[in-house]
């Protein structure tokens, strides 16, 4: 699959892995002398492997930028414009680069890997990333196993968790567990459980967000949901209530669908972002009262969990070789269980 990724140039423009991070492909500055004309037809003259219908589908699924803004595919480009196409995976000349950087192993057989990934640690190479990746410590891990050269920047990868969340990963480890597993993640039959600290009280004890998910039309380094499903991608995220501590609860979220940041994105669209969650505003003081000591506990619950307050607990699906059921689960990590132990504890001395 990933060959012909690459090799077809434009051919996987839709982009239909939703997992990943957006890196620029293509970029084109239009001339000067440039008549008004519809950026599908001004594409379509200019790449190869381009078919007009490729480069609608791109648009629709936000893949194409003029000036660093999400277009639709009948806008007009104009001179000066700069368009630039972003897919979900890195270009291949990013070369991978074996480094002996610690794993924890939760599991490990001839068709997978199971990693606890720490937070701060970027899953795969990428711009302003290029080393002290897990791919980087897998290339030195696995490197005596042909999936794993340095040529391919996502070498045994069938899904993704952000730099600063922490979890559950599972890492192929040859092409045949590469394509079972992908197919598992595609086809929504692999069982993922996240831990997330969120703010305000939920008003329910469970419940399901559903919204399409695509880049935000301003800022395409974040998501955001689009409710009457005219961008974007369909998602949905299923909760439950495992603790209210005051002004924040702790929950279990279910994922249905897979897409990029979807956790993060859903819960701030209603109403609950997760804690310090700088991306999508959870590093603010968003619920509580106004005085001075509730302001700095808050500010030393940031230092403590300096990220989102989010981690990918569990994970099951079908064993790529003898097909049967597996899960795996993992301990919440230092910085997020102190985090909660902290508020345990300030909800303690509210109550007495």
């Amino acid at each position: 699959m990933q060959e012909e990724e690459e090799n077809l140039e434009f051919d996987n423009i839709e982009d239909e892995n939703p997992n990943q991070e957006a890196f620029e492909h293509f970029r084109f500055e239009v001339d000067p002398g440039q008549t008004p004309l519809r950026i599908d037809k001004y594409l379509v003259d200019r790449m190869q492997n381009a078919s007009r219908n490729k480069i609608q589908e791109s648009a629709n699924n936000g893949n194409i930028f003029v000036n660093d803004v999400v277009v639709k595919r009948n806008y007009k480009v104009k001179p000066h414009d700069v368009v630039t196409i972003v897919l979900s995976y890195p270009p291949r000349e990013i070369e991978i680069i074996a480094e002996d950087i610690p794993l924890n192993i939760v599991y490990e057989d001839d068709s997978f890997i199971i990693v606890n990934k720490n937070p701060g640690m970027v899953v795969h190479p990428s711009y302003g990333h290029y080393s002290g990746t897990l791919v980087n410590a897998l290339a030195f891990h696995l490197k005596n196993l042909p999936l794993f050269n340095s040529k391919d920047p996502r070498p045994g990868l069938v899904h993704r968790i952000d730099k600063d969340t922490s979890g559950i990963l599972v890492i192929a480890k040859n092409e045949e567990a590469k394509t079972k597993l992908a197919l598992q993640f595609f086809n929504k039959t692999s069982d993922r459980k996240y831990r997330a600290l969120v703010w305000g009280n939920m008003e329910e004890d469970e419940g399901t967000i559903t919204g399409h998910i695509g880049r935000n039309l301003k800022n395409r380094k974040v998501m955001d949901v689009f409710p009457n499903g005219e961008y974007g991608k369909h998602a949905v995220t299923h909760y439950r209530v495992l603790e209210r501590l005051g002004y924040v609860n702790l929950v279990e979220c279910v994922l249905e669908t897979g897409r990029t940041h979807q956790i993060r994105a859903h819960f701030k669209h209603i109403g609950h972002p997760l804690f310090n969650d700088a991306d999508y505003g959870g590093d603010q003081i968003l619920k509580g009262t106004t005085f001075t000591k509730y302001k700095q506990f808050v500010q030393n619950c940031f230092k403590i969990c300096p990220r989102q307050a989010l981690h990918a607990k569990t994970l099951g699906f079908i064993h790529p070789s003898t097909n049967e059921y597996i899960s795996f689960d993992s301990e919440i990590p230092e910085d997020m269980a102190t985090l909660i132990t902290k508020w345990r504890e300030y909800t303690s001395m509210r109550e007495e």
